[in-house]
């Protein structure tokens, strides 16, 4: 059954969750912002800014613990069915990708450090080469599933999904990069490890993007479609079209 728009008879449950879904979004934006924030300063060896980056984490952790503790209690509270029981479930599956992006830029930033803050020299360009358009790309699949799930959008929900695929290609195509340039050089090694934890860090980020993406679908239409194709999402969208 699609999402109701209807107000309820109790109007503190209309507030309480327009509060939570409030909140959701908050640390969405605080995850987003921590990712852009992970790359600047990597781009720019600024280890200061990295430090910040890993200290802001906290934030987004307190912000789960009071999100889930919200979700808990309207659950307990207000016994919701239907479309509203299915609008916390999504928000609260959010929250836990959300607080995983937030370490997915923590670990950025830690790797940051390995890689600026020791004795051997910084790494060559051609290592780094990969992470800025993976990065974009991540940031953007993040962007979107939050601007989707602000607007309740199951098209750019749909799209979110298709991405997911150009960012894991993405990523192995980096991989190969990164071994072969191990392989040719053995003084590479410890700086090309510090950057495929970088990679793979985006690479979760855009997961966790499209985690999202499907809870958005399943709030608004009240399809589960984990584990499902890709060419039959977009065909049941034709066929509602």
């Amino acid at each position: 059954m699609p999402i109701s728009q209807d107000a309820h008879t109790v109007k503190q449950f209309d507030v309480q969750l327009a509060n939570l879904r409030n909140m959701v979004l908050e640390m969405g934006g605080l995850a987003e912002d921590q990712l852009k924030r992970a790359i600047t300063a990597l781009d720019e060896e600024d280890l200061t800014a990295t430090r910040e980056t890993i200290a802001r984490d906290r934030i987004i952790n307190g912000l789960q613990l009071k999100a889930d503790e919200d979700c808990i209690s309207l659950i307990a509270l207000r016994q919701p069915l239907g479309s509203d029981l299915r609008m916390i479930m999504s928000l609260a599956n959010t929250v836990t990708d959300l607080e995983r992006i937030g370490d997915g830029a923590k670990k950025i930033a830690r790797m940051t450090l390995h890689i600026y803050d020791g004795v051997s020299s910084p790494p060559s360009a051609k290592l780094l080469r990969d992470v800025r358009p993976m990065a974009e790309l991540a940031a953007d699949m993040l962007h979107d599933c939050l601007d989707a799930l602000a607007r309740l959008d199951v098209k750019k929900a749909l799209t979110i999904i298709q991405r997911d695929g150009e960012l894991d290609q993405e990523f192995q195509s980096a991989l190969r990069r990164l071994i072969t340039y191990m392989m040719e050089d053995s003084r590479t090694i410890g700086h090309a490890i510090n950057v495929i934890f970088i990679i793979k860090a985006l690479e979760r980020i855009g997961d966790h993007s499209k985690n999202i993406a499907e809870y958005i679908i399943y709030l608004v239409k009240g399809k589960d479609v984990r584990h499902v194709s890709m060419d039959v999402l977009v065909q049941d969208a034709l066929e509602e079209e």
